[in-house]
This record gives structure tokens, sequence and C-alpha cells, in this order.
């Protein structure tokens, strides 16, 4: 059987500007992402699409990247629309 190719959906704004906070976040902790992706559990290459935008983090991504970030995630997203009005 062959399954089709599904087209990864793009990062739009809102997206971006979250995956902009994380990258923020990683630098002001002085952590890679390799680090990053170990303590959230999720693999280095799904993390690393989503930092580049090249796919959108969804709900359950940012749970888990704020939680080991130590991040409260409203304010993590707070964080990430006033640096996007910014732009």
């Amino acid at each position: 059987m062959i399954v089709p190719a599904v087209k990864q959906q793009e990062s739009g704004p809102f997206a971006k500007a979250i995956s902009a906070e994380v990258r923020a976040a990683l630098a002001r902790q002085r952590l890679t992402a390799k680090e990053l992706a170990h303590r959230a559990g999720i693999s280095e290459s799904y993390l690393g699409k989503r930092l580049r935008d090249i796919s959108p983090l969804n709900a359950n991504d940012l749970e888990a990247i704020c939680k080991a970030l130590g991040e409260d995630i409203p304010a993590f997203i707070t964080a990430a629309l006033e640096a996007a009005k910014e732009d």
C-alpha cells in the first residue's frame, strides 16, 4: 500500500514568534537545542524543524518545552506576542 505524502503545515506569524521565543530562551539559559530536545523528550530533528520555522510547534510541544526550560506557559506566550509586536 502506498501512503500519500502529507505536506507539512508552514509556520505562521504566531508560530514563528513562539519559535523565536524558544530560541531566545535557549540563548538566555545557554542551552543547545540538543539539550532542550533531550529534556523535553522531543527528537532533535523534530525540534530543529520547529526552531527553523519549517513546521509549527503544537500545544503539546510548547508545554514540554516550557517545562524543560522552567518557563511559565502564559508568560512565555505573552513574551512571544510582545516580541512579535515589536517586529
